[in-house]
C-alpha cells in the first residue's frame, strides 16, 4: 500500500461495502473480484435476498475463500431498500466508520471507488454521480437517460436540493451520518431509498459531496427497475415536496400572527 492509500486508511478507518444482491449468478464473482483487486483494504457485505439462481451459495463460496467478504442471507425479497438497511445495521453493529453501497451488476467500477473514499476525507456522504462535469452513462436507451434526468431534475425542484444525482447507488456513509439520520425511521423499500437518504442528510445538516463516474448498463442479468418502482418513486418524491411547503406555509403563517 503507498503513503497515499495508508493515510487515507488511517484517516477513515475500516470501510464495508454492501453489495446487495437477487439472482446475479453471472455477474457476482467476477465484481467482487475487481473489488477485492480494487481497494484491498476494503470488506464486503453481500446481502442476498434468497435468490433462486444460487446466488447465494456463489456469496458463500466467496466467503469461504476470503476473511475479508461476509454474507448475510435474507429470507425474502423485499426491495432494494431493506437490503440495504439490513447490511447498515449489521455493518453499524460490527464497528465500520465507513459504510458504502454499489450494485452488483458492474454498474458500479470498483475502480472508481478510490475517488468516493478520497471525497469522504471532508464529506459526510459522498454520491458517485453521473450528473456532475466528468459523469457518465454508458449503454443506456435514450428513453432510460431522459427518465433518469427527469426524475434527479423533479427531486430538485420539489424537493429544493442540490445534489444532481440524489437516485445513484454507488455511495459511502460515514457511520456517524447513518447515526444521525434515524434509520429506524426509513420506511421505503424500492430506489426511492436512496433519495431518501440524501434529503435525510442535508436536512441534518451534513455535508454531502459528489464525485465523477462512469456508469456503465448490466451486459448479464436482468435490471430490478420496473414501472412499479418508478410510480413509488414519484409518489414519494410528490408527498415529501408538498409536505415539506405545507411545513414552511405554517411556519410562515405562525410568524405573521406573532
Amino acid at each position: 500500500m503507498d503513503r497515499e492509500r495508508a493515510d487515507m486508511e488511517t484517516a477513515l478507518g475500516r470501510t464495508v461495502m454492501v453489495v446487495p444482491t437477487y439472482n446475479e449468478a453471472d455477474n457476482l464473482a467476477w465484481i467482487i473480484a475487481r473489488l477485492r483487486t480494487a481497494e484491498p483494504e476494503v470488506d464486503v457485505m453481500i446481502v442476498d435476498d434468497s435468490s433462486p439462481d444460487g446466488t447465494g451459495e456463489i456469496a458463500d463460496e466467496l466467503a469461504a475463500a476470503d476473511p475479508r467478504i461476509q454474507v448475510v442471507h435474507r429470507t425474502e425479497k423485499a426491495g432494494l431498500g431493506a437490503a440495504y438497511l439490513h447490511g447498515f445495521r449489521v455493518a453499524l453493529e460490527q464497528g465500520y466508520d465507513v459504510i458504502g453501497e454499489m450494485d452488483a451488476d458492474g454498474s458500479h467500477q470498483p475502480e472508481q471507488l478510490y475517488r468516493l473514499r478520497s471525497a469522504l476525507l471532508d464529506a459526510d456522504l459522498v454520491i458517485g454521480s453521473r450528473y456532475v462535469s466528468g459523469g457518465s452513462i454508458v449503454n443506456w436507451p435514450l428513453f432510460r437517460r431522459m427518465l433518469s434526468a427527469f426524475g434527479n431534475l423533479y427531486v430538485r425542484l420539489l424537493l429544493g436540493i442540490s445534489v444532481r444525482d440524489s437516485t445513484a447507488g454507488y455511495r459511502l456513509f460515514r457511520r456517524t451520518t447513518l447515526e444521525k439520520i434515524d434509520l429506524t425511521s426509513v420506511n421505503v423499500t424500492g430506489y426511492v431509498f436512496q433519495t431518501d437518504l440524501a434529503w435525510r442528510t442535508l436536512q441534518s445538516g451534513l455535508v454531502v459531496r459528489e464525485v465523477p463516474i462512469e456508469f456503465i448498463e448490466r451486459v448479464r442479468g436482468q435490471s430490478k427497475m420496473s414501472r412499479s418502482v418508478a410510480v413509488e418513486s414519484l409518489q414519494r418524491i410528490t408527498w415529501w415536496g408538498l409536505k415539506q411547503r405545507a411545513t414552511r406555509v405554517r411556519g410562515a403563517l405562525r410568524s405573521v400572527r406573532r
